[in-house]
């Protein structure tokens, strides 16, 4: 795994991270002693079989759940232990999330939805630096339009551009072209790949696709919620290999 421990190039780190949901003989151990750094700047995809704490992993790197033991950084700042009211905090401020469902509000226009972080926090925006967000995600649609009249492209392209529009120091997404085509989805990887390359952006995403998956700098897989290999910029026949050997293909 990426060895990296200075917060300066270190976006996210765990160390010796477990999560046990329930107790007793219904205790199910989604994470079991993960240890990993994710490098700043880096785009990195993680993938495993059914059951093997994708989720679980993203949830605790985000700060959205909580170790059973260990520690998670963002940056320069360990989340173990913080009350929930500083974890929503540093969400807000230090987080971007993207979904398979979009989560965007109908009553809201487009522009809307995109600050809407912003607006939470009481940050002001940039029309510039929206503008430019907007250019970069390949959003070609009136801001003033509502989410239901635009496609699901479209729909996860204003996602993305709300996560990034806070200047997220990581960009955590679950699955973020499950519910899309293959053309749409390869646009929005695309979109994604372009985000990480042009704004020194770190991302996270949960996969269970290996098209999806080579767009990442790095494939992390999982497996009975240990860590079980990386790949580097693979292709995906290679990814689907290993996927094979991790008995979900």
């Amino acid at each position: 795994m990426t060895t990296v421990t200075d917060s300066r190039t270190c976006a996210v780190r765990m160390d010796s991270v477990s999560k046990t949901y329930g107790s007793g003989d219904t205790a199910v151990r989604a994470l079991d002693d993960v240890t990993i750094a994710l490098r700043r700047g880096s785009f990195t995809a993680v993938m495993g079989p059914s059951g093997s704490g994708k989720s679980t992993f993203l949830h605790c790197a985000a700060g959205l759940d909580r170790p059973t033991s260990g520690r998670v950084v963002l940056g320069d700042t360990d989340l173990t232990g913080q009350r929930e009211a500083k974890l929503t905090e540093l969400r807000r401020e230090r987080v971007g999330f993207v979904f398979q469902a979009y989560n965007l509000l109908d009553a809201l226009t487009v522009e809307q939805n995109i600050v809407l972080p912003l607006r939470l926090g009481n940050r002001p925006f940039e029309p510039e630096f929206l503008a430019e967000v907007v250019r970069s995600v390949e959003l070609d649609v009136p801001l003033d339009r509502r989410p239901s009249k635009l496609s699901g492209g479209q729909q996860q392209r204003v996602a993305i551009a709300r996560a990034l529009v806070t200047r997220p120091e990581v960009m955590f997404l679950d699955e973020p072209t499950g519910a899309l085509d293959t053309r749409t989805a390869r646009q929005v990887l695309q979109t994604l790949r372009n985000a990480v390359d042009r704004w020194g952006q770190t991302a996270v995403m949960v996969t269970h696709d290996p098209v999806a998956a080579s767009y990442a700098d790095s494939v992390v897989f999982l497996a009975d919620g240990r860590l079980a290999g990386e790949l580097a910029r693979p292709a995906p026949e290679l990814i689907a290999e290993r996927m094979t050997h991790l008995g979900d293909w």
